[in-house]
């Protein structure tokens, strides 16, 4: 029987865990797809599925929700695409560092021949973050500012270049000077260095005291409870993200007392998982990359067999815009 290779780990904990296997070539079952990878995504997601933060269904487990590349068998009522075409996807279930994998066909966008397949894993799960966010979970309007944590990240650097193309004025806390640079090479209009100064007193300041209509936080426990002291009534707060941690267990009250606050805790799973809304996103995507109003920086590659490597740089925030893995 014919063989790939894949990273998977057979207990939780470090990067250590993650073992490069040998496993069968999979053969797509009705609806299904398998494609081969030319690269795939590298998202926080992953360290908190290989942590078991986030419980997959089992051991031992493939990892990762992104990749692109080629079809290259289709099973029985596949209709939207075809074997040779170049695909992407960020979806579930994990399995995508692989050479190659078997996934739901509807799960499946083409990629318009201008995109790269490089281009195509590392923008993917990024990507349609943050068309929902600034598109559906708080609808941003021209003038509008907002604040973005981790502003140098791969979704922070998206958001800041999708934001501004929208006409909003954005703050990003960032850790460093050269990540401050970097934010606002990507249209962050003004940067807070948060390992020198305090971003609630620096929001404040630049909004003259109002503070902002919508946070978007993927930091979590480390930057939860001032996010709040940085909304203005009725302000919304987003926590999509656990880069330091859960945040933990929250009194209600707390939003009353701070302005009669809203927040959310949405999933790229569930903004997509309907197909129309999935190519919906992908196609509001793929538009303003190909117009040039968002440019996918891909900063890091590593050979897929060296994931732990990855990992280790993501965790020590050593990385900035987008990595991918290659096969």
């Amino acid at each position: 029987m014919a063989s790939i290779h894949a990273i998977r780990f057979h207990k939780t904990g470090g990067p250590d865990v993650l073992q490069w296997d040998e496993i069968p070539v999979a053969e797509p079952g009705p609806g299904q797809a398998r494609v081969r990878h030319a690269a795939v995504g590298l998202n926080f997601i992953d360290v908190y599925h290989r942590s078991g933060l986030y419980p997959v269904p089992a051991l031992p487990s493939g990892i990762g929700m992104e990749g692109a590349g080629v079809v290259e068998a289709i099973g029985s009522g596949v209709t939207d695409i075809k074997v040779g075409d170049r695909v992407a996807y960020a979806s579930g279930p994990v399995g995508s560092y692989a050479q190659s994998r078997v996934i739901a066909a509807d799960r499946l966008v083409a990629l318009p021949k201008e995109i790269d397949e490089r281009t195509g894993a590392a923008m993917m799960l990024q990507g349609l973050t943050v068309w929902y966010l600034l598109h559906r979970t708080y609808a941003l309007k021209k003038g509008d500012t907002i604040l973005v944590h981790a502003a140098a990240g791969g979704i922070g650097l998206i958001m800041c270049q999708w934001a501004k193309a929208l006409g909003a004025t954005i703050i990003g806390t960032v850790s460093s000077e050269e990540k401050a640079k970097l934010a606002k090479q990507n249209g962050c209009d003004h940067t807070i260095i948060y390992t020198k100064d305090d971003f609630v007193a620096k929001v404040k300041e630049i909004t003259g005291g109002a503070g902002v209509p919508v946070v978007y936080d993927s930091i979590g426990k480390d930057t939860w409870p001032r996010s709040l002291d940085c909304l203005r009534p009725l302000g919304l707060m987003v926590s999509f993200g656990n880069a330091s941690g859960p945040v933990p267990p929250v009194d209600l009250g707390i939003l009353s007392a701070k302005g009669s606050l809203f927040v959310t805790r949405p999933t790229l799973v569930t903004y997509t998982a309907k197909r129309a809304d999935l190519v919906a996103g992908a196609t509001a995507l793929f538009d303003m990359v190909r117009a040039g109003k968002v440019k996918i920086q891909v900063n890091q590659t590593y050979a897929l067999k060296d994931a732990a490597a990855a990992h280790r740089d993501l965790e020590a925030r050593k990385t900035t815009g987008s990595t991918v893995l290659l096969p």
